[in-house]
């Protein structure tokens, strides 16, 4: 992967958001961001397969669901970045998802 591929996966307003909530977490459901983000699965899903594959997510199947988790030296590097910018909408995602993990555990 190159910084071009990962910059290109994380243009998108979406994308950003989710690799975003990723930052947060060691490892999210997909069950979660959507909830967290209010968007409908095929979307998160959708857009999960381009951050994966630009190398910035892996995955791991438990049941029905699919895991996310941030994966690679590029994602380590811009995670820091991509919170310490967050915006509005992302900060808004973020209590979404503290919620919505908080009552799972």
């Amino acid at each position: 992967m190159t910084a071009a591929d990962a910059f290109k996966a994380l243009g998108d307003p979406v994308r950003l958001r989710l690799f975003h909530l990723l930052s947060l977490k060691e490892e999210l459901c997909v069950c979660h961001l959507t909830e967290a983000t209010h968007l409908p699965q095929s979307t998160v899903s959708r857009h999960l397969a381009v951050l994966r594959h630009a190398g910035l997510v892996d995955t791991r199947r438990e049941g029905k669901w699919i895991h996310y988790r941030l994966s690679g030296n590029m994602a380590r590097i811009l995670a820091p970045l991509v919170r310490e910018h967050a915006d509005d909408i992302q900060r808004a995602d973020a209590e979404h998802l503290a919620a919505v993990t908080k009552t799972c555990n």
